[in-house]
């Protein structure tokens, strides 16, 4: 007869299965619950493909590439627009930033409650990017500096006035100095309606997501 079927056989007991059996791993359960954000995420693609602009959660590369663009001031505040499962969400705050200081901006109410779960200590307002401005005002400290605004929007797939009139939110709301970081699937495209009113700081492409994905930072000069 031969031997069972091994998994890992290398990695330590209890990696996948708890020890004597008492449960889930942790390991197991963040399989689940990446397959459960995952298929959220893809119902609300099906729901709203024209404002999910992915068929799949961003890759930890893309969110990397967006946090090294963070505020240098601690006490900045850093707004996220379309978080969508939160992929980009948890790199921001693996790269240091306060959980205080993370505004998270989604329209679909499913994707709001999990971000809610899954990052309990970061602000997360169920509501529209063009209300930006009154959001800001609403749920954050008077007087406190916006220093990024870090964008998951599909804006090529939004009409050119949305864009322009979202990116003038975007500089109302950011401190002199202060950046706009945008993704887009558009790798030959560096520019975005609106993005006139900004200074193009860098643009790169990373290759590993799904799709492939152009990281463009603007950053706000004095008027």
């Amino acid at each position: 007869m031969s031997a069972p079927c091994r998994i890992y056989p290398d990695l330590p007991q209890g990696l996948f299965n708890s020890p004597n059996n008492a449960g889930p791993s942790l390991v197991t359960k963040k399989l689940r619950r990446d397959l459960s954000a995952t298929a959220l995420f893809l119902q609300e693609w099906m729901r709203r493909p024209g404002q999910i602009g992915a068929v799949a959660p961003s890759s930890r590369q893309l969110g990397k590439a967006m946090a090294r663009w963070l505020p240098e001031n601690r006490d900045d505040l850093v707004v996220e627009l379309g978080p969508g499962t939160g992929s980009i969400t948890a790199a921001l705050l693996e790269h240091g930033l306060p959980h205080g200081n993370l505004l998270a901006i989604e329209m679909s109410q499913p994707l709001s409650e999990l971000l809610r779960k899954r990052f309990p200590r970061i602000g997360v307002v169920t509501g529209d990017a063009l209300e930006l401005d009154s959001l800001v005002r609403s749920h954050s400290v008077a007087g406190r500096r916006v220093g990024a605004v870090i964008s998951s929007l599909p804006l090529r797939q939004f009409s050119p006035e949305f864009t322009r009139a979202l990116a003038g939110k975007i500089r109302a709301v950011l401190r002199p100095g202060g950046c706009w970081v945008q993704f887009s699937y558009h790798l030959g495209n560096r520019t975005q309606h609106g993005s006139e009113q900004f200074h193009l700081r860098s643009s790169n492409i990373v290759w590993l997501n799904l799709p492939p994905a152009r990281v463009c930072v603007y950053q706000k000069i004095a008027a």
